[in-house]
């Protein structure tokens, strides 16, 4: 009996402990599966958020773009010091992330660090400042001492007004179609500073049958990069249309040398290019007020420190956040659309008239001129305001054809009254559109 009982006591004790066992493992087992669980769910929520579970055809279009121009900068020294930051700022902005998750970090998120920098370019901030390095760095001798050149930059903005009309026949409002317009100057900075005005996407433009009020699309990226990406592309674009207006014998035209500027010429140009072109268009006043205040502290000659810090440190850092931003700002859902290509259309055809339009009415001029007075037509293509690129053009088109003409000094007549007339036309569209 005691033998039974003992054995019973141990067949209990065991069936208690296999229990006990069955239990931890299957305790154990649950354990695991949650874990796994856990594990998966995380590893899919970490997928989630990063670029390759959002990543679309337009973003990888983009960063192609963004690779490109920092090759053309680097391969070919294409406006690096634009095209750089430009394309890396594409790239960045166009990195895949989880839209609506509140993290902060696209351009056109509030409270985004790219958005802060992007107030810049949306409120035309940048643009007077990168003007104020401009005027600081910009001798204005060789216009002041043949003003009759300033013709050829007023010569070379056809292309804005002609574009402005392919604009409005294209279906663009009128506002969008001055910004779109603003591209045939060849400025840069100008073009962000008069789509920041009048196509920025907030700006109301009229109403519809209903009375709901209609706002300007945001074309500043489209129209910027379209700038920016002909300016680099100036040594290009130029020279066949140069030479297609042009003679052998024109090319070859010799100019006499410009004469001597006194330092009081100098200094009083920037006082009277201020009030006169400002007063013809007062809307153009923060353009055209920091270029000619540059300009006055570099000639002055009492204020070293504040031009050297005007045409280096400060425009170097505006140019870096400008570029960045601006190529940031063509995120794949807002730049990849039909209005897109259409403005790199309309760019294109507006800078080739701005080239022909100088070139044209350099050969008009000489019908009028004394033969030693007369003008070689190649000059008249630097009436674009691509500073000095379209100068530089100009002179290896007149080198290329004598190796002992140079154009360079005649060149930048043109090419800094190019700057000024793009800066006076964005004031008078900004004047007649805003």
């Amino acid at each position: 009996m005691k033998k039974a009982g003992v054995i019973f006591f141990v067949i209990a004790l065991l069936a208690t402990l296999h229990g006990l066992i069955a239990r931890s493992d299957q305790q154990q087992a649950d354990v695991q599966s949650e874990t796994t669980h856990q594990v998966s769910e995380a590893v899919g929520t970490f997928f989630h958020y990063t670029g390759f579970a959002n990543f679309t055809a337009g973003h990888g279009i983009m960063i192609a773009v963004g690779l490109l121009f920092i090759f053309l900068a680097i391969k070919y020294e294409y406006e690096p010091l634009l095209l750089v930051p430009i394309g890396t700022g594409i790239i960045i902005g166009n990195i895949p992330f989880q839209a609506g998750a509140g993290l902060q970090i696209g351009i056109y998120e509030p409270g985004s660090v790219l958005n802060y920098l992007y107030y810049g370019v949306v409120k035309g901030i940048y643009p007077p400042l990168i003007f104020l390095g401009i005027g600081a760095m910009t001798d204005f001798s060789s216009l002041i001492s043949n003003p009759r050149l300033m013709l050829l930059g007023a010569a070379a903005q056809l292309g804005i007004f002609t574009t402005f009309l392919g604009a409005l026949i294209l279906g663009f409002h009128p506002a969008e179609a001055g910004a779109i317009g603003i591209i045939g100057g060849a400025d840069g900075p100008t073009a962000i500073f008069l789509a920041s005005r009048l196509a920025n996407g907030v700006r109301e433009i009229g109403q519809t049958v209903g009375g709901d009020p209609v706002y300007a699309r945001n074309l500043i990226g489209p129209i910027a990069i379209a700038a920016y990406s002909y300016m680099a592309l100036v040594p290009v674009i130029q020279p066949p249309i140069m030479r297609l207006l042009t003679t052998r014998r024109e090319r070859l035209m010799r100019m006499k040398p410009p004469r001597a500027v006194s330092r009081t010429e100098k200094m009083l140009f920037p006082i009277v290019g201020l009030i006169l072109t400002t007063f013809i268009s007062p809307s153009a006043l923060p353009l055209l007020g920091m270029l000619f205040f540059g300009n006055l502290l570099k000639e002055s000659g009492v204020t070293k420190r504040l031009a050297e810090t005007s045409r280096t440190a400060l425009i170097d850092i505006v140019t870096i956040i400008l570029g960045l931003t601006v190529g940031a700002s063509t995120q794949a859902d807002v730049f990849l659309t039909p209005q897109s290509v259409m403005i790199f259309a309309l760019g294109a055809f507006a800078f080739g008239v701005s080239t022909a339009g100088g070139v044209l009415f350099a050969k008009v001029m000489n019908l009028f001129l004394k033969p030693e007075d007369r003008i070689n037509p190649l000059i008249g293509a630097a009436g674009v305001s691509a500073v000095p690129d379209s100068a530089r053009v100009a002179q290896l088109e007149g080198l290329r054809e004598d190796p002992s003409n140079h154009l360079l000094m005649h060149a930048m007549a043109p090419n800094v009254a190019g700057v000024i007339g793009s800066a006076v036309v964005a004031g008078l569209l900004l004047s007649f559109l805003g």
